[in-house]
């Protein structure tokens, strides 16, 4: 089953996202935005055992869930970006806190056979990819969903959680 593949690292290479997408709901391309925060809270977050991201938001609109993976509420947030100053390792990073939102559905059920993401052909810096991927931590490819891999080299040694979905 093919899958999308972000890569962290190239996607750091661009000041803004400059990737187009076909998705009729996301009039502003704030789909990849969102995959890019989602990756970053599965994979690239410490969680931290008092949160101060947490503690800094005064509208309550981020929370660590049941297996301390962030989540944050989009009807709270007002991108105030508190939570990207407190961080202490610098892991929540500002351009990926807007204040519209838009999920990507990964293109699930909308490719034709051999179609690759408009998202794919954008990118000039080859920060996504669409083809068969699978989990291998020694290449710092994660699988963060079913059909979302994430390529990112961990500064530091912890597990991913098991069955996190988008």
């Amino acid at each position: 089953m093919k899958k999308l593949l972000i890569d962290l690292e190239h996607c750091a290479a661009c000041e803004e996202c400059g990737m187009k997408c076909s998705y009729m709901h996301h009039p502003a391309n704030e789909g990849i935005v969102a995959l890019r925060e989602f990756a970053h809270f599965v994979v690239i977050c410490r969680r931290c055992e008092d949160a101060p991201c947490v503690a800094a938001c005064p509208w309550e609109a981020l929370e660590k869930q049941g297996d301390k993976v962030l989540k944050r509420s989009t009807m709270r947030c007002t991108s105030c970006k508190s939570c990207s100053s407190a961080c202490p390792f610098g892991t929540i990073y500002p351009d990926t806190i807007p204040y519209i939102v838009s999920r990507c559905d990964l293109c699930l059920g909308r490719l034709k056979e051999g179609e690759s993401p408009v998202c794919l052909q954008s990118c000039p810096h080859g920060g996504i990819q669409y083809g068969e991927f699978h989990e291998n931590p020694a290449e710092n490819t994660h699988a963060v969903s079913e059909n979302l891999i994430v390529k990112a080299v961990l500064k530091w040694d912890r597990d991913i959680p098991q069955g996190v979905q988008k």
